[in-house]
């Protein structure tokens, strides 16, 4: 007698597949709009942890930031993982490929600069561009811009600044990520990106030579996020713990001491000692009106900013699991000199 096939190996139907991918989508929605929230009311309001303390928002940090990155890891590599195996990438990087570079750069701009991602959030995504074979100067390009030309920083920079200075600022970001981007794409840098990248489950789903199912495609882009999960979990956390351990941190003293506008090293005196900050616009702005309103030089002012927002430890290590380190470096060093640049140059045009 014949067993009867259980539910669960039957074949799934592309209904059923894409009810499962929908109420997926509204779980994903919910627990990133939840996130921050249950470990507000965890630590403050059961807890009883004052969440305005170094102590108490380094914890709320650590445990919000990491289920965030998580969370952007999880959907967001299903996501890209999705359209490489369902789209023609092949036709697209043709088309991109036709328009020249600089369209792919600006392109690469233009999407860092409507994606609403500090350093370290940008990254899940820079992964999944990388994997699905886009140029590596492009991607650079991209998480450069995603967190540098900050929509929440350009607008409480235009509050506090003026509009000119923010506008100001948004073109210096983009030329950063612009002139960075064009300089690597002179240089085959792909030897410098670790294997996992391109080994992937999609990759060995499109060799195949045939249009897969959905249900292959869900299967590959299921298991190829499970994956990179795996493979950068431990950076994840090591990083969001270093940013924890030092978030919300802003030596105001230092920065007028040592960057103030009788030191000419001021600019990179900002820019390097704003990389281990670790703070989003939103955060840093109020700090860099505080120190222009101390005397500070507006370059000097916005280098502080731009490394806060565009480097961080936290970024670097979770970056070395994708780039090996010449060109984590490279990368490193091109934004702070890019950053440096920017800063005499707002310092004599804004005196």
């Amino acid at each position: 007698m014949r067993v009867p096939t259980s539910i669960a190996n039957r074949p799934r139907t592309e209904p059923v597949l894409w009810l499962g991918l929908a109420l997926a989508a509204v779980a994903w929605g919910v627990l990133w709009w939840a996130n921050e929230r249950f470990w507000t009311w965890l630590l403050g309001d059961l807890g009883g942890l004052d969440l305005g303390t170094r102590l108490g928002g380094g914890i709320h940090f650590f445990l919000y930031d990491t289920v965030k990155i998580f969370l952007l890891l999880a959907g967001l590599m299903f996501v890209v993982g999705m359209l490489r195996a369902s789209l023609d990438l092949e036709r697209a990087r043709d088309y991109l490929a036709g328009k020249g570079l600089f369209t792919g750069l600006v392109l690469a701009v233009v999407l860092g600069a409507v994606t609403p991602f500090c350093s370290c959030s940008s990254i899940p995504l820079f992964i999944g561009f990388v994997a699905a074979g886009i140029p590596l100067s492009i991607t650079l390009t991209f998480l450069i811009a995603s967190p540098l030309v900050s929509e929440v920083a350009a607008i409480m920079i235009g509050d506090q600044f003026g509009w000119g200075i923010a506008a100001a600022y948004v073109a210096a970001g983009s030329a950063i990520a612009l002139a960075i981007g064009w300089v690597f794409s002179r240089f085959d840098l792909d030897r410098w990106v670790e294997d996992m990248v391109f080994a992937t489950r999609i990759t060995r789903l499109r060799a195949q030579g045939r249009v897969p199912t959905l249900a292959e495609r869900v299967d590959a882009a299921v298991g190829e996020s499970r994956d990179v999960i795996t493979s950068v979990w431990v950076w994840v956390v090591v990083g969001v713990a270093i940013g924890a351990a030092i978030h919300g941190w802003v030596p105001e003293d230092f920065f007028a001491t040592y960057a103030g506008a009788d030191n000419p090293l001021g600019v990179i005196v900002a820019a390097l000692a704003g990389v281990p900050l670790y703070v989003n616009g939103a955060g840093v702005v109020p700090i860099a009106e505080a120190l222009w309103s101390k005397g500070m030089p507006l370059g000097t002012v916005m280098a502080i900013t731009m490394s806060a927002i565009a480097l961080s430890i936290p970024q670097a290590v979770m970056l070395r699991r994708v780039l090996r380190p010449p060109l984590l470096a490279a990368f490193f060093g091109a934004v702070a000199v890019g950053i440096i640049v920017i800063g005499y140059l707002f310092n004599a045009l804004f005196p």
